[in-house]
C-alpha cells in the first residue's frame, strides 16, 4: 500500500488543544487591609519551599513603574492577592519572605516595582532566564508552561490598566494564573539545568539579578519615534524641549507620555517651529489629548530651543563613552574591525555549542568594548589575565568568562597577526590560551 505524503503543518493544525489552565483552589480576594495581610503572612510562613511572586503595573497607562497589584503562591499556603496601594508599608511580608527563594519569570521587569514597596530577594529563581540558558527558543510563560507542564495559558488580559479600582474579576483570575504553577515550572527547569551541567552558570545568574537596577535613560529624548525625519540640530533642539515638556507633565500627572501627545505630533511640531499657539494647533499632524491644553507650553518649548546658542544644541548622534557603532570600525581601526569579527564568529559557535542565546554568553556591549580597546600586552598569559579583569569590570559573570575569556584572546593575538601580513598565523597566535 503506498504511503500518502503527510503535511507537517496539517498535522500541527490537528494537534491537540493543550489542558486549559485553571486556578487550583479557585480565586482568592484582594487584600487591602492590615488583618489580611497578617493573614497572608501567616499562610505563607505556614508554607514549604520557594515563593512564586508575580506583579502587574499599568505599563502604556501610568508614567510610574509602581505595583498595582502582587500575587504570591507557595506549596501549603495557596495563592495571595495583595492590593500594594492599599498598605503604607508591606514589611511583614518581607519579613516572612526573608531567606525564602523567589520565583519570578522576567526578573528584570518586576524586581525594581517590588523594590519600590520594600519587597527585595535574598535568593531569586528566574524561570524565563533558565529557558534561555537552556536554549528554548520561545521562553515567554505561556509557552514554557506549554510545552514544560502541558497546560495552555490565556493572555488576553496581559495589557489592561491594573490601576482601575476596583479590577474587574476575569482580571484577578488572569493573575492568579501566572502564579499558579510557576513552583512546579521551576522544579522542572531546575532538574533540567542540573542534567545539563548549567545549575552553576544560572546560580550566577539569579545572583547577579539580585542587584538588578533600571539603567539610567541618557538623552531618552532620542528614542523618539520618527526622529529620523528631522534635519537640523535647531529642530533636534526643539524635539528635545518638546519631549522634555511632556515628560514633565506626563510625569506630574502620572500619565503614560504618549497619552498626552504622540511622538509624531512632536516630530511634526519641531519641524514646523510654530511661533503662536493657533500656529501650532494648525500644524497637521499635530494632535493628541493634551495638544490643545497644553498648548502654551508646547510654544514654550519651542521658543526656547529656538533662542539657544548653537553650542547648546544636540548633535545628530549621541555622544557615549563607549566604542563607535560596529559599521565605522573597518574604517576608523581595520585590526579592531578584525578582532570583533573574528570574536562574533567564535561567539556564535560556542553559543551554538552550548544551545544558548548569543547574548547570554556575553552582553554585545561588553564584547565590543573588550575588543576596541583591549589591554597592551600581547604575551598570551599576561593577555588573558588583563582580559578577564576587563570582562569582570563590566559586569560579567564567572562561568562567562571562563567560556568567553579565552575566545577574545585568541581574537586579539589572531587579528594582530592578519595585520602584521601573516594570515597563515591565524589560530597559531593564540596557541598557549586554554579555555580553562
Amino acid at each position: 500500500m503506498p504511503v500518502e505524503d503527510v503535511d507537517p503543518e496539517a498535522e500541527l493544525d490537528s494537534a491537540p488543544e493543550p489542558e486549559l489552565l485553571i486556578l487550583a483552589d479557585g480565586l482568592p480576594a484582594v487584600v487591602d487591609t492590615d488583618q489580611g495581610l497578617a493573614e497572608v503572612c501567616t499562610a505563607i510562613k505556614a508554607g514549604t519551599g520557594p515563593v512564586a511572586i508575580d506583579a502587574e503595573r499599568a505599563s502604556g497607562y501610568r508614567y510610574s513603574n509602581r505595583a498595582y497589584l502582587i500575587q504570591l503562591r507557595r506549596r501549603g499556603s495557596g495563592t495571595a492577592l495583595i492590593d500594594p496601594i492599599a498598605f503604607e508599608s508591606l514589611a511583614p511580608l518581607q519579613e516572612v519572605l526573608t531567606d525564602t527563594e523567589w520565583i519570578l519569570h522576567a526578573a528584570t521587569q518586576d524586581l525594581p516595582c517590588l523594590a519600590d514597596v520594600g519587597l527585595v530577594p535574598t535568593r531569586l529563581f528566574d524561570t524565563e532566564l533558565a529557558g534561555r540558558l537552556l536554549g528554548y527558543p520561545r521562553v515567554g510563560l505561556a509557552t514554557l508552561v506549554e510545552t514544560l507542564l502541558g497546560y495552555g495559558m490565556k493572555k488576553e488580559h496581559s495589557a489592561v490598566d491594573w490601576s482601575t479600582r476596583p479590577l474587574p474579576e476575569p482580571w484577578l483570575e488572569y493573575a492568579a494564573l501566572d502564579v499558579e504553577v510557576l513552583v512546579e515550572l521551576r522544579d522542572v527547569l531546575e532538574a533540567e539545568l542540573e542534567e545539563t551541567g548549567k545549575d552553576e552558570w544560572a546560580r550566577q545568574e539569579f545572583d547577579f539579578l539580585r542587584g538588578f537596577q533600571v539603567p539610567e535613560r541618557v538623552e531618552a529624548w532620542r528614542r523618539t519615534s520618527g526622529l529620523h525625519k528631522v534635519r537640523g540640530r535647531r529642530a533636534l533642539g526643539a524635539v528635545r524641549a518638546l519631549w522634555e515638556t511632556r515628560d514633565e507633565i506626563a510625569r506630574q500627572r502620572d500619565v503614560t507620555p504618549g497619552r498626552i501627545v504622540p511622538d509624531a505630533a512632536l516630530v511634526v511640531a519641531a519641524m514646523a517651529m510654530p511661533a503662536d499657539k493657533e500656529e501650532l494647533l494648525a500644524t497637521k499632524g499635530f494632535h493628541g489629548r493634551g495638544a490643545e491644553r497644553y498648548a502654551k507650553r508646547w510654544v514654550e518649548a519651542i521658543r526656547a530651543a529656538q533662542e539657544l546658542p548653537e553650542s547648546a544644541l544636540p548633535t545628530r548622534t549621541q555622544r557615549g563613552d563607549g566604542p563607535p557603532v560596529p559599521r565605522a570600525w573597518a574604517e576608523r581601526d581595520p585590526v579592531a574591525a578584525r578582532r570583533l569579527q573574528l570574536a562574533r564568529e567564535g561567539m556564535a559557535a560556542l553559543a551554538e555549542e552550548h544551545r544558548l542565546p548569543v547574548e547570554n554568553l556575553l552582553t554585545p556591549d561588553s564584547l565590543r568594548r573588550v575588543l576596541w580597546t583591549p589591554p597592551a600586552t600581547r604575551d598570551p598569559g599576561e593577555l588573558v589575565e588583563a582580559v578577564v579583569d576587563q570582562l569582570s569590570g563590566y559586569g560579567a559573570r564567572g562561568w562567562q568568562i571562563a567560556l568567553v575569556a579565552p575566545l577574545i584572546v585568541r581574537a586579539i593575538l589572531d587579528a594582530d597577526s592578519y595585520s602584521a601580513g601573516d594570515p597563515e598565523s591565524e589560530g597559531d597566535s593564540a596557541s598557549g590560551v586554554s579555555g580553562s
